[in-house]
């Protein structure tokens, strides 16, 4: 029965940490004084593209992604074109559906704390640190550890109760795919309320718990 809850927080946990590795260095680049107009006028098409799944219905970007992931089209016509498992109903599949549609969810947070740092600051930094790697590793990082950590609880909050797209390209295999609010709702539809109280409480507790963090670290953000 906790199986599923389990297969979620795996889920959170990993699509977090992806998040972190290749979201952060997008945001910083986002976020980044445009030079020409062309490459703003990519950032702005980039920051919509991005921002899609806060508009659009979690159904529709499970869909597209099934279309995209299936063996017949897409990505995984080519997979299987190269001798590799396509990545529909894999926890694979799962991950990536979770960073796309947690991505937004990353972006703003880490966007708007790399806008913060100011101007002065990164002038003094690329004097003191010629090389571009390690000035953001040791400067740019520091100065939004706020914005990333709170975009990771936002994230890792938000993955655990996705529904609609882990439903759409990763279906209810136990130990696989299965995640607790695909449970839930089978246990709902089996008319096992007890089930279903059970893991529905231990997601209200984890809420509890993740608002809690997010609150105490956007706190922590709005001092001056």
């Amino acid at each position: 029965m906790l199986l599923p809850v389990w297969v979620s927080i795996k889920l959170a946990s990993i699509t977090t940490l992806c998040l972190l590795l290749f979201a952060t260095p997008l945001a910083y680049w986002l976020a980044k004084p445009s030079r020409g107009n062309v490459v703003g006028r990519i950032k702005i098409l980039l920051m919509g593209i991005i921002a899609m799944p806060l508009v659009l219905p979690p159904t529709v970007i499970g869909f597209y992604l099934l279309l995209l992931l299936s063996p017949t089209v897409g990505i995984g016509q080519w997979l299987i074109e190269h001798n590799i498992s396509p990545l529909v109903f894999t926890f694979e599949g799962l991950v990536i559906g979770s960073i796309i549609y947690s991505l937004p969810f990353y972006i703003q947070p880490v966007y708007a704390q790399f806008l913060r740092i100011p101007q002065s600051v990164m002038e003094v930094a690329s004097l003191l640190e010629p090389s571009r790697l390690r000035r953001f590793i040791k400067i740019v990082l520091p100065q939004a550890r706020i914005g990333i950590i709170l975009g990771g609880l936002i994230s890792f909050a938000h993955t655990i109760g996705e529904f609609g797209v882990v439903l759409m390209i990763g279906g209810s295999i136990s130990g696989e795919t299965k995640v607790v609010s695909i449970a839930i709702y089978e246990q709902v539809e089996a008319l096992n309320y007890e089930a279903a109280h059970l893991m529905s409480g231990i997601l209200i507790i984890m809420g509890i718990i993740m608002v809690a963090l997010i609150a105490a670290v956007s706190r922590l953000n709005q001092r001056p």
